[in-house]
Order: C-alpha cells, then sequence, then structure tokens
C-alpha cells in the first residue's frame, strides 16, 4: 500500500541543518535507485539529490552542492537526506521517490516523470 514514507521535515532558521528520513516498507530496497525532489509553491518539483543502487553514487542538484548528502541503509529500508547550512531558498515540500534500475552503479534521471514510487512529502520552512 505505502511504497515509501518521509519524515524529518520542520521549521528551521537559516544556517540550520535538519534530516530527513525516507522508508520504504514493502520494497525490495535495494534494487531501486532513491532520488530527492522539492517543490514551492509556483515552482515545478525539482530535482535535488540522487543514490545509487550500490557504490554510493551520488548526484546533486548544483543548488544543494556541498550543503547536502544523500545516503542510504539497504538493511533498513531507508534512505537520508542530510541537510546543512540550510537557505531560505530550500524551503518547499520534500519527496522521496524510487525507481527501478538494473545496474548498481546507474543514476536516475533528474525528471520527476518515470519515477514508480513516490512518498507523501515532509514540509521543510527555512525562515530568514
Amino acid at each position: 500500500q505505502v511504497q515509501l514514507v518521509e519524515s524529518g521535515g520542520g521549521s528551521v532558521q537559516v544556517g540550520d541543518s535538519l534530516r530527513l528520513s525516507c522508508v520504504a516498507p514493502t520494497l525490495t530496497f535495494n534494487n531501486y535507485v532513491i532520488s530527492w525532489f522539492r517543490q514551492s509553491p509556483g515552482k515545478e518539483r525539482e530535482f535535488v539529490a540522487s543514490i545509487t543502487r550500490g557504490f554510493d553514487i551520488t548526484k546533486y542538484a548544483a543548488s544543494v552542492e556541498g550543503r547536502f548528502t544523500i545516503s542510504r541503509d539497504n538493511s533498513k529500508n531507508t534512505a537520508y537526506l542530510q541537510m546543512n547550512n540550510l537557505k531560505s531558498e530550500d524551503t518547499g515540500v520534500y519527496s522521496c521517490a524510487a525507481v527501478f534500475m538494473s545496474s548498481l552503479r546507474s543514476s536516475p534521471s533528474r525528471e520527476p516523470v518515470g519515477y514508480r514510487y513516490w512518498g507523501q512529502g515532509t514540509q521543510v520552512t527555512v525562515s530568514s
């Protein structure tokens, strides 16, 4: 039923940190690459970060490079997004998405279309 569940969002100030979690209770987790997206009012959903099935190959949007870190623990069916030095521009609803990949090394598309599973999203609000 519920494929992905995000948690860890909240309201913080500029410069603070948050760690988001994405749990996949029913998926064979290691078969999927995981990405984080975010969406603000009036904007299209945008790619934030991704991590491959294996070898911990990560990709980041330029706007979060050096501040955010994506990781995963396949034994816990969980992916994480550590967000440091948050900016007001980081405000939005953060969603976890999963798509099957046959390769341990392949990174997914940065476009939202094509992802098979999505979480409900968790709100992140960064105030000046």
